[in-house]
């Protein structure tokens, strides 16, 4: 549950880095550091930067430059690699295609998954049956994209270790979000531009992304250096900005984990408005439960949170394909 919170935690994680393929990485006093800011993040916030994380800093500017050099080009070739229903739900939509909510947001967006192969989760996954759909401009985009979603996902990188932490905080095993649960990921990732704020119009408070919680486990936020445009609302209906740091994810823990622990850590609302004069850019990853596991409060975080059980579960895969059913204007998907 969040609280009167007033700013975001800012966390180095080096230590879960550095230990995370040891399951007995608890024993660690760095370790166990971290592991109670976390702790404490995930209760009071659902929000805290993270450092240390090992993705490179070039790295990450590197995916916000293509992504703005995309978002810049003429709408016709961004219309080469347009989503709709056939292509899976991956790629490119145009601004005010998505909605949040039934409401349009001031946004523009390509969304990548996961590959699912034809069949691999029957008819639950149908509708995102398919491969990405990648643009030929900028020529580097595909080559940095799939290297910074291979240090995202991979099995000895940033998510993985972050969500062992987590599950660390909750009183279980480093590994117990893994397995049947977690342990074969799915992923998604949406790369985002936001219109800057028109001088013409500068009463107009365009949302660029309505209030929404996450569907997932744990989400990194990529964002712009130097354009503070993500809000977080406290327990007194606040929003607090998440002002950039440079080389920290901004991240945020969503729908399933809230399920998992039994309602201890909660999806905390967000919204986007730039209201700053420059385009801006987020590149946003989310890290999730396996496609078609049964997310339930698991047995252990009941008991340890002392509360009676939520009355709330869901498939993961399902839940997403829902969220991805009513995310659309459909007339600008044809």
């Amino acid at each position: 549950m969040s609280t009167d919170f007033k700013s975001i935690p800012l966390i180095d994680v080096s230590p879960l880095v550095a230990k995370g393929d040891d399951l007995k990485m608890g024993q660690d006093p760095d370790v166990r550091q971290v592991v109670k800011q976390l702790d404490r993040a995930c209760r009071e916030t659902g929000f805290f930067y993270v450092k240390g994380h090992g993705v490179p800093h070039s790295l990450m500017k590197e995916v916000k430059d293509v992504t703005h050099k995309f978002f810049h080009l003429p709408h016709h070739e961004k219309l080469k690699i347009k989503l709709t229903p056939s292509t899976g739900y991956r790629g490119y939509q145009k601004i005010k295609a998505n909605i949040t909510k039934g409401v349009p947001d001031l946004q523009e967006a390509i969304d990548y998954y996961r590959d699912v192969k034809r069949g691999m989760y029957g008819s639950l996954g149908e509708i995102l049956e398919g491969s990405n759909q990648w643009p030929q401009d900028p020529a580097n985009f595909k080559a940095s994209m799939e290297e910074y979603i291979r240090l995202c996902t991979g099995k000895s990188h940033v998510s993985r270790k972050i969500m062992r932490g987590i599950a660390l905080a909750l009183g279980g095993s480093a590994d117990e979000l893994e397995g049947d649960k977690g342990g074969d990921p799915f992923w998604v990732v949406r790369l985002i531009g936001y219109p800057g704020k028109s001088p013409a119009n500068p009463q107009t408070n365009d949302i660029g992304c309505g209030i929404h919680t996450d569907y997932g486990l744990l989400t990194l936020i990529n964002q712009d250096d130097d354009i503070t445009a993500l809000e977080i609302q406290n327990l007194s209906g606040e929003w607090i900005p998440a002002t950039p740091i440079p080389g920290t994810f901004v991240c945020n823990i969503g729908d399933m984990l809230k399920i998992w622990s039994n309602g201890l850590y909660e999806a905390t609302l967000h919204r986007v408005i730039n209201n700053s004069p420059k385009y801006r850019v987020c590149v946003a990853y989310f890290y999730e439960p396996n496609f078609d596991t049964l997310v339930e409060p698991l047995e252990l975080f009941v008991e340890k949170s002392g509360r009676a059980r939520l009355d709330q579960k869901a498939v993961y895969g399902e839940h997403l394909v829902n969220k991805v059913k009513n995310n659309f204007v459909m007339e600008e998907l044809n």
